[in-house]
């Protein structure tokens, strides 16, 4: 496989039936809440994510095994490992898999992490702390962190507000950037990436990205012409190489999103790091 040019560090599968259940987040109060298209109720398919790729000139992308949510609770969710990694092995040239984190499984998560890196090609972990209403430095994640050190893989960490995807069970905003400096401060050889930007504490995210040589921001779930201008202005100077593109597909349309990143003139350097440069670096592809 040539070196991938432009890399979209997080999407989701979805499949029809993902689409018309929580399996894949995409209840119909969320879709309405973003503007979705139809697309997104109907569910895309690995074929619809690949031809936005190709559209768009995305070379590879990283896939979630999601994991949202303790699965003794209703209306919690997840993707398994085995279907990502089927995916994966089926198109080896343009996905790799991210390993979704569970923090109540305890160390059959951990043995299952291991698994997903070191038998299935995984090349990172995602969690979302606020699916299991916790901060992203309670201690209960703290095993996962250090298993995602020992293993030398990035772990994904959405900071920022959550929105509603169940009406039935609205999480409470858990993302609280700055808890990730006391996790970088704690364990500083851990590959940290904030997700969805932090919004709306954004500032939050550049100064821990900026104190931190293992922390990394990640734009998925925002467009680009959504972005912070404190971010844009961060990308272009001192992040520079600390920004990692992403979409978290569907949410962000990839060709869209291409079209705004162009609009934004970004200097050569700059627009070669965010769209893989950091990518290819943070996770050794």
């Amino acid at each position: 496989m040539a070196e991938p040019r432009i890399i979209d560090s997080v999407c989701n599968l979805h499949e029809p039936a993902d689409a018309t259940s929580h399996g894949g987040g995409m209840s119909a109060a969320f879709r309405d809440q973003l503007n979705l298209g139809s697309d997104a109720s109907d569910g895309l398919g690995v074929g619809g994510l690949l031809s936005g790729m190709d559209s768009a000139g995305i070379d590879l992308s990283f896939l979630l095994a999601v994991r949202a949510g303790d699965m003794r609770m209703q209306g919690s969710f997840e993707i398994p490992y085995a279907r990502v990694a089927a995916v994966c092995a089926h198109h080896p040239d343009r996905f790799r898999g991210l390993a979704g984190i569970d923090p109540t499984k305890g160390m059959t998560g951990l043995r299952e992490l291991e698994h997903a890196v070191r038998d299935l090609g995984f090349v990172g972990a995602h969690v979302y702390p606020h699916w299991f209403d916790m901060a992203p430095d309670d201690r209960r994640l703290y095993p996962y962190y250090a298993k995602c050190c020992e293993l030398d893989i990035p772990v994904q960490v959405q900071v920022g507000h959550a929105l509603i995807y169940d009406p039935t069970r609205p999480p409470r905003s858990q993302g609280h950037p700055m808890a990730l400096d006391r996790i970088a401060c704690d364990l500083p050889e851990t590959k940290l990436i904030g997700s969805h930007i932090g919004i709306p504490w954004a500032d939050e995210m550049i100064s821990v990205a900026f104190k931190h040589p293992n922390v990394r921001i990640m734009t998925d779930a925002y467009p680009p012409s959504k972005w912070p201008a404190q971010l844009v202005d961060f990308l272009k100077g001192p992040g520079l190489g600390k920004v990692i593109f992403g979409t978290d597909w569907p949410v962000v349309d990839p060709m869209r999103a291409l079209a705004q990143i162009d609009r934004m003139a970004l200097p050569d350097a700059a627009r070669d790091a965010l769209m893989g440069g950091a990518a290819r670096q943070f996770y050794g592809l």
